[in-house]
């Protein structure tokens, strides 16, 4: 994490480390569920498919009204709040020995919708050209935890059982508390809502270059999760490995499909490429699902396919959060990303069907081009995005200060033209700012700062 300050380093990994330890704890389920959950009283092939997808249903369903609450009150609170929820509801789908209660456990996990809050705070913790950077890290911590839990979920079921698996889902969760208090606590300018939150949510909503990004997001996970339920039949019936194995094909691709894409990543930021990147990474996502589509039966080719979209997959899952924390408005920016959250959780729930419905007419080069034919759409989409505004970071130094003073000093700042956004870190002595070097009024913020040293 070369060039970032001590405590946007402290940041994301804290924060991506909630990240990876929610979604660990919600892959391991899926590579098991199907067979351990014949057990549970009540169980038919329909409630499982409930069981498994009822957590990707209400995190779709909360993610917009919890980020519209991160935009008016403290982001900590909301994730503690959820991360709650979820080692409450694995509690709950532990101690179950009915389909009934394992679903009710899954529906009160994806209650804690908080993935937008998150990546919320993540913004206001990072400056602009480092954004990409701590975004990929958690596009990293996904991949990882998703290649580790297709490992441990078969070791865990088999030694402790499905209750095992959901107690292990708690534990992880207070493990993310633990992170949390790692966390510093901001204080932002955010914007004085006089809008209703139908007004707000309707402005993210209905803004051209946030849709996009919407779409993309849901394309994106629809083709991964479509992929997923088509890959691991492939695997079996053409490179012939068995189920147990998988996670050693997975882990190895998903490492080396992110340190791929590092590059990329680092050319979007520094040369201030991002949307030629972007869709670079959307026409590679393509290519891969062509080379799935035309050789998934072929031992080489189908790891070259699964290669080549895990490296797309990286770049793209560190580029959308970038773009969109860089385009949402400032005092909507939980939001934006709970839209998009939203558009995320259904993409995966449209996936998972489509992919099985796929699976079900055994037609799995059609499937493919199907998948293809989406990825298409959306990179004509893309293709007339705009490119973001460059707007510039700065970092300054302040005296450590009380809640009090670093208030009365945010007020200062939102006053001062040129100002786009700014972040206090007031036990750190900090101030992120990011401004427009067109419109700034120098001379104001060297005054500001000056009285904030000398107080």
């Amino acid at each position: 994490m070369k060039g970032m300050t001590q405590g946007e380093r402290k940041a994301t990994m804290a924060l991506s480390g909630i990240f990876a330890l929610r979604m660990l704890g919600l892959f391991m389920i899926i590579p098991v569920f199907a067979i351990y959950g014949k057990v549970l009283t009540g169980a038919t092939p329909a409630l499982i498919g409930l069981a498994i997808g009822i957590y990707g249903l209400t995190q779709a369903v909360l993610q917009i009204p919890v980020g519209l609450l991160a935009d008016r009150i403290n982001r900590k609170t909301l994730i503690i709040a959820g991360l709650l929820l979820f080692a409450v509801g694995g509690v709950v789908a532990a101690l179950s020995s009915t389909i009934q209660g394992v679903i009710l456990g899954r529906a009160i996990q994806g209650s804690g919708a908080i993935s937008a809050v998150v990546m919320a705070l993540l913004a206001d913790l990072t400056r602009e050209e480092q954004r990409t950077k701590a975004m990929s890290t958690i596009g990293m911590s996904i991949g990882l935890s998703f290649a580790v839990a297709f490992i441990l979920g078969p070791l865990v079921a088999a030694h402790f059982g499905l209750s095992g698996l959901f107690w292990a889902t708690s534990i992880l969760a207070i493990l993310g508390l633990v992170l949390l208090n790692t966390v510093p606590q901001p204080l932002i300018i955010l914007k004085q809502h006089s809008d209703s939150y139908w007004q707000q949510f309707r402005q993210c909503l209905v803004h051209p270059e946030l849709l996009r990004l919407n779409i993309g997001i849901l394309v994106l996970h629809l083709v991964m999760t479509a992929s997923f339920v088509l890959l691991p039949h492939l695997l079996i019936d053409y490179a012939h490995l068995p189920a147990s194995q998988h996670g050693w094909v997975y882990l190895p691709i998903v490492l080396g499909g992110f340190i791929a894409a590092v590059p990329a990543i680092i050319i979007a930021e520094k040369k201030q490429k991002i949307k030629s990147v972007f869709v670079f990474g959307i026409g590679l996502l393509m290519a891969s699902l062509m080379v799935l589509a035309q050789g998934y039966s072929h031992y080489i080719s189908l790891l070259a396919g699964i290669t080549l979209f895990f490296i797309a997959f990286n770049l793209l899952e560190a580029l959308l959060p970038s773009l969109l924390s860089k385009i949402a408005p400032a005092g909507s920016k939980a939001t934006a990303m709970g839209i998009y959250s939203s558009s995320q959780f259904f993409g995966a729930f449209l996936g998972g069907v489509c992919g099985g419905i796929l699976w079900g007419n055994h037609n799995i080069q059609m499937a493919y081009w199907l998948l293809v034919v989406c990825v298409l759409l959306w990179l004509i989409v893309a293709s007339f995005m705009r490119s973001p505004r460059f707007l510039h970071s700065l970092m300054l130094t302040i005296l450590p200060c009380n809640n009090t003073q670093a208030a009365a000093l945010l007020t200062q700042l939102n006053t001062i033209q040129g100002v786009e956004e700014a972040v206090v870190l007031a036990q750190e002595g900090c101030v992120y700012l990011k401004v427009d070097k067109g419109t700034l009024n120098e001379a104001a913020l060297q005054d500001v700062m000056l009285f904030a040293k000398a107080t």
